[in-house]
């Protein structure tokens, strides 16, 4: 255990927004080549703790300590000055901007006339990249990037400020296998430099692996403390919500039906190729009725672009192939027509692509079923209100009114709305992109419920992940992507985490892709 006195000591954090206590009297110290996770639900007061540290919120009372030296933050500035640097889980890069330029911002070289040293600032990039493990042009936009590069583009904007404690929020919630051990293999070269960091994950595999220690929070107190290498995923989920968890997955058996949805030699043809994008090139798979099938494959594989292009919101263009739900031609040509089909999607990045954060959950939740709700094209106010708070308490959603901001919501939450939405289109066919990215393990837990539920109404997932263990414990079977091809599939009753991920590297195959073998009785992977 690491004695050494610590970089940053936290006491006595109290914060309050209205008339919830966010954090109350919390205390927390980070010592010098120490990773500290910091563990609880979404809610638990971890994000406005970090933000305190990280000068984001300044209206509290307790103290900050660096060095063993009081110190007080005006602004993120005043922290950064410090020595203490945070990655947000939400990204918080510029589009239009370059990624060298977001990797700068702010702080770019100059010339000895005062101009921007764009050679100097090319060459840092290429440097920070290459510690963080990505080959990418430091010209290239950030909007084109996935949000996979765009959070390792984070990262080596944060290691870029050399600070002396580093705040990573839900570092890998985007990262598929390979590019989590890149990233960890950064934190230990931190670690021997003499870096603190805090680590905040929902992912309790990855603690063990990376943190020393652990501290939990819950409705905003510090409730326990544990040595990271020896604490269970039992003993922090407990921790984190008062009660004892399941932390595996739900064991279902699901009877499976007929074929669903039949693809078949799925190539997409963009009207503009866009750099990082791998559009679909002659995919194989089915989904049947009841059965959920997964999407393993690195980053870059083009797992999002195979659901985007089936749901019609991909690159514009043409494909070839053939689709068919039902046993029915389905042409995808955008959102509007897949929702008419029993199409529906859960994209990726809810905040930017499943939401709309200013507006009240009620109307989140009833955008896709206008149509449905409506009298001679009016929208009664009392159908809304109904349809939302039975998917509401359907889903478990946690909130005060469904008037609220949807944004105001935690991650986990958040998703649940999202689901309830696309649920309320009755779909027959439901996409799913990384559904429990960045969402806590009692979130999760209820997520994968939901899941056997779905499946149990005949309902077909396609559901692709960036957590092995996820894809194994609940889908029935998994189909591999590399380079925009199906290059494998696994029945999960008879596979692991290493045969995907050796498939997922090009290092092995499983059989082609194709019709599901069997049908009747179908496990999901079971408690795994």
């Amino acid at each position: 255990m690491n004695t050494a006195p610590p970089l940053v000591e936290m006491t006595g954090i109290t914060k309050r927004y209205g008339g919830v206590l966010a954090c109350d009297a919390v205390d927390l110290a980070v010592r010098g080549g120490e990773v500290h996770a910091l563990l609880g639900e979404n809610g638990a007061g971890k994000s406005t703790l970090m933000k305190v540290l990280s000068g984001d919120v300044t209206d509290h009372s307790g103290q900050i300590a660096i060095e063993g030296h009081p110190v007080q933050f005006s602004k993120p500035a005043d922290a950064q000055h410090a020595g203490i640097a945070m990655i947000h889980q939400e990204l918080d890069l510029v589009p239009a901007l370059s990624v060298a330029e977001n990797l700068h911002l702010g702080r770019e070289p100059r010339t000895r006339l005062g101009v921007v040293d764009r050679r100097a600032m090319s060459e840092r990039t290429r440097e920070l990249l290459r510690r963080t493990g990505i080959d990418l042009d430091p010209d290239r936009p950030v909007g084109e990037l996935r949000v996979g590069e765009q959070q390792l583009v984070t990262i080596a904007r944060a290691l870029s400020l050399e600070a002396k404690v580093l705040i990573m929020d839900e570092p890998t919630s985007a990262l598929s296998t390979t590019e989590v051990e890149r990233l960890f293999a950064v934190i230990g070269e931190m670690r021997r430099a003499g870096t603190g960091v805090v680590y905040i994950s929902h992912r309790m595999d990855e603690i063990g692996q990376v943190a020393d220690r652990a501290t939990v929070l819950r409705n905003g107190r510090k409730v326990a403390e544990f040595d990271a290498r020896e604490m269970t995923a039992e003993q922090a989920a407990e921790a984190m919500v008062g009660r004892s968890v399941q932390t595996r997955f739900h064991s279902h058996t699901t009877e499976v039906g007929e074929e669903l949805l039949h693809v078949k030699g799925f190539t997409v043809h963009p009207k503009r190729a866009r750099v990082g994008r791998r559009e679909p090139d002659g995919i194989d798979l089915t989904v049947r009725r009841g059965e959920i099938v997964g999407l393993c494959g690195l980053l870059g594989a083009g797992r999002t672009e195979l659901l985007e292009s089936l749901y019609g919101a991909g690159s514009p263009g043409t494909w070839e192939g053939e689709v068919t739900l039902e046993g029915r031609p389905v042409r995808p040509g955008g959102p509007r027509r897949a929702l008419r089909s029993g199409i529906a999607f859960v994209p990726e990045d809810r905040r930017s692509s499943g939401l709309v954060l200013g507006h009240s959950v009620l109307a989140n939740t009833v955008v896709s079923v206008l149509d449905r709700i409506g009298v001679a094209g009016l929208v009664r106010r009392k159908s809304e209100v109904t349809a939302t708070q039975r998917s509401v308490e359907q889903l478990k959603v946690k909130l005060d009114r469904i008037t609220d901001a949807v944004g105001t919501l935690s991650g986990g939450n958040q998703q649940k709305v999202v689901f309830g939405r696309m649920l309320l289109t009755e779909p027959k066919l439901l996409l799913l992109d990384d559904p429990t990215r960045g969402v806590d393990i009692g979130a999760k837990a209820e997520i994968y419920q939901l899941l056997s539920e779905i499946a149990g109404r005949g309902i077909g997932v396609l559901l692709a992940s960036s957590e092995l263990p996820e894809l194994v414990g609940v889908c029935h079977r998994v189909v591999v992507l590399r380079a925009g091809r199906s290059v494998a599939e696994f029945d999960t009753d008879r596979t692991g985490e290493a045969e995907l991920l050796a498939a997922a590297m090009g290092e092995r195959n499983g059989n082609r892709p194709g019709p599901a073998v069997g049908t009747g009785q179908s496990t999901g992977g079971g408690a795994n």
